[in-house]
């Protein structure tokens, strides 16, 4: 894939301050080359403005560029509102599975004596995220309905791509839906898994109620694990997994979208976290997330300076948490710009010895 354009999705609040502290860091004087950055306005007010035109927008340019950096939105409460931009990115570029890893910040105390890494492939589409909802009757008599939908395709996309994961880094396939209650729907995923287990017969594969996923997972995170899981099932997994190695902005995001054969045809790479108003304005939030995700980005061009500049800054990232710059959900004292800044002098060094040697 050619590197050179990345479409900015700029979101709200803090979220949007942390778009920006990435972008510092893909800028050609830090990286070396220079890439072309449309942005789209993707803010809960524009939203609503332009009755998420803007979305569809934003999908159609990454389906012709491949690439995005996504701030993180606003999802409003109110039923008929815009609702969340992520369902309809998701399914306009054809997005498939969600990847969030949790892994280990150096120097950083992870909980529970995890320290292999866990990565969690989730649907990116169906499942409980835009089914049908209704309300029926009245006062105590009223009822809430809704019709939630998988697809064996997106099943057998979640399993295959577990495995193959797993497969690379040498993990264990880990978990899985509640199959037993509900056979015929969430019985669905397991049937894929069971299948992509037998193409792949070298992954140790441990299938696990949903229930015995949360309740064993602490206890097999020392070795490294993949763990599968319905959209709804695995949004919440990511969001119990990354706070174990210290925070829940030390991992990017990875929505991915692929052919029937898996060649990869977009990548929208994000924070997993939300947009955190109450830090909005004061230059304490972690930006380490963000700025992962534009190196998830630059891995993905063929050429070598963008593999270079990917892995600079990831080291560059690791190592100053590493050395102790680190904001305060990591237990140090660094600002966001501070912490940016460290980043950006750590690229620049590297690609400048790298380039001598």
């Amino acid at each position: 894939m050619d590197v050179r354009t990345i479409v900015v999705l700029e979101g709200d609040e803090t979220g949007q301050e942390l778009l920006e502290q990435a972008l510092r860091v893909l800028a050609p004087d830090v990286i070396g080359f220079e890439l072309e950055l449309p942005r789209f306005d993707l803010s809960l007010e524009h939203r609503r403005a332009t009755a998420n035109g803007i979305v569809h927008e934003a999908a159609a340019a990454i389906r012709e560029a491949g690439l995005a950096l996504k701030a993180a939105t606003v999802t409003p409460e109110t039923r008929g509102d815009v609702g969340s931009p992520n369902r309809i990115l998701r399914e306009e570029i054809g997005g498939r599975v969600i990847v969030r890893t949790g892994r280990r910040l150096p120097g950083v105390v992870p909980l529970g004596g995890v320290h292999g890494p866990v990565s969690i492939v989730r649907m990116a589409v169906g499942d409980a995220y835009g089914a049908r909802e209704w309300r029926e009757g009245e006062g105590a008599d009223e009822v809430a309905l809704r019709t939630e939908r998988i697809e064996r395709r997106i099943c057998r996309a979640v399993a295959e791509f577990a495995f193959r994961l797993a497969e690379r880094g040498g993990a264990r396939v880990f978990g899985g839906p509640k199959y037993t209650v509900s056979a015929t729907y969430e019985g669905m995923l397991k049937e894929e898994l069971d299948a992509a287990a037998g193409r792949h017969p070298a992954v140790p594969y441990e299938p696990q109620l949903i229930d015995a996923t949360f309740a064993l997972l602490i206890a097999k995170a020392g070795e490294p694990l993949v763990v599968p899981a319905l959209n709804r099932d695995g949004d919440i997994l990511s969001d119990l997994v990354l706070p174990l190695f210290g925070s829940i902005a030390g991992s990017e995001s990875l929505l991915v979208a692929f052919d029937d054969d898996f060649t990869t045809r977009a990548v929208m790479a994000e924070a997993a976290h939300g947009t955190a108003p109450a830090l909005q304005g004061k230059d304490v939030a972690n930006p380490l997330a963000m700025i992962l995700a534009g190196a998830a980005l630059l891995s993905y061009g063929d050429a070598a300076e963008t593999q270079q500049a990917s892995r600079a800054v990831r080291e560059a990232s690791l190592e100053a948490v590493a050395d102790g710059v680190r904001t305060a959900d990591l237990g140090g004292h660094a600002g966001t710009s501070e912490f940016t800044d460290e980043v950006i002098r750590r690229v620049r060094s590297k690609l400048d010895v790298w380039a001598t040697l």
